[in-house]
């Protein structure tokens, strides 16, 4: 059982790597990633796997990235094992989700699959795609669930 300051400690360290890894998860998602991997990871087969894993490869360097700042301001020292385990989670659910099936037959099974296709471009129209799909929102509110999960593992 940890004391109340041990508690604060361990509470703080959670937000901290929580916040390290949004910030990543935005810039990476959003800057990094470049427009060919945006357009392709989801596509079927290797080409398709290897945009996805190339994405996933510089979205966790950001991450790395976003955590070394932290322990350099911090004076943190993250556990070896609970970094890679936490890298693990991350990668490997964000590698799902943007594969874009997984993340569809999830929303399918919760029930969510009018939500999933709510603004897609409608085959043979001229839709305008956007950011604002259902899609999308499921995407990153997956990506944000498992940020915090991997958070719990990194501040272990």
């Amino acid at each position: 059982m940890f004391s109340n300051t041990d508690t604060a400690g361990r509470l703080a360290l959670v937000a901290a790597v929580y916040v390290a890894l949004y910030t990543a998860h935005q810039v990476a998602d959003h800057w990094i990633q470049t427009q060919h991997q945006a357009d392709t990871k989801g596509l079927p087969g290797w080409r398709g796997r290897a945009a996805c894993a190339a994405h996933v490869a510089t979205y966790l360097a950001t991450g790395w990235a976003a955590l070394a700042l932290l322990a350099a301001a911090t004076g943190w020292r993250p556990d070896p094992v609970a970094l890679l385990a936490g890298t693990a989670v991350n990668g490997l659910t964000h590698y799902l989700a943007d594969r874009r099936t997984p993340l569809r037959r999830v929303a399918e099974w919760c029930g969510s699959g009018d939500f999933y296709r709510l603004g897609a471009p409608r085959p043979d129209r001229d839709d305008n795609p956007s950011l604002g799909t259902g899609a999308y929102a499921l995407d990153q509110s997956w990506h944000v669930g498992f940020l915090f999960l991997s958070a719990l593992v990194i501040a272990a």
